[in-house]
């Protein structure tokens, strides 16, 4: 059903963005960039996070390292990713699938300024063979629904580090900084779609 809630969402949000279906799995960093023909850092990964009584969703890029001292600074906790049996419970999307679209249930989303890098990025439609094409950050040049307009999540305090994203009918909202989850090479990569390290690349 979870492919169904992200088709349901965009066409409500954003019906110029289409959902893309692969015969191939998409559910690693590396097999997505193969599967949809794009360099690993334009797969942008969907972090799903326990910080205390919490749950938060962070879009990375998908050659983002998360960095548990910055997130623990930001969010007042040490974050813990959610548990295989949790991931679909909470989000209503599969593992390989996560994405802050068409979620079970509203979830703060915070998108993180390693996407800024690119013009385009690949994240993940609620199944490891759907994805969706889209401009991660506001963009004059593109007429194109941005991520940082389509991602839900109650509004909070925009901090040091990364920028939450709020929900509304029109979810216009401005991205995140990248400092957040990134840019620690002695942290372990975390999964697109919201696992633990032991799965190591699943997204």
């Amino acid at each position: 059903m979870s492919l169904e809630s992200v088709r349901a969402f965009f066409a409500e949000k954003a019906p110029d963005i289409a959902v893309i279906e692969s015969p191939d799995s998409s559910a690693t960093v590396t097999l997505a960039a193969a599967a949809y023909g794009v360099e690993p850092g334009r797969i942008a990964k969907t972090l799903s996070l326990r910080i205390g009584e919490r749950v938060v969703l962070i879009v990375a890029s998908g050659t983002s390292r998360m960095d548990n001292r910055k997130l623990k600074a930001r969010f007042g906790g040490k974050p813990k990713m959610l548990g295989l049996d949790e991931v679909a419970e909470i989000t209503g999307h599969e593992v390989g699938g996560v994405c802050p679209f068409g979620l079970k249930a509203p979830l703060p989303v915070y998108c993180d300024l390693s996407l800024k890098a690119f013009d385009e990025v690949v994240p993940a439609a609620g199944s490891t063979h759907s994805a969706v094409r889209i401009a991660p950050i506001a963009n004059g040049r593109t007429g194109r629904c941005r991520m940082d307009r389509c991602v839900p999540g109650p509004a909070v305090a925009e901090g040091p580090s990364i920028r939450h994203h709020s929900a509304s009918a029109d979810p216009r909202i401005a991205s995140a900084d990248h400092r957040s989850a990134s840019a620690d090479p002695g942290s372990a990569s975390a999964d697109r779609r919201g696992v633990s390290a032991p799965p190591a690349g699943w997204r």
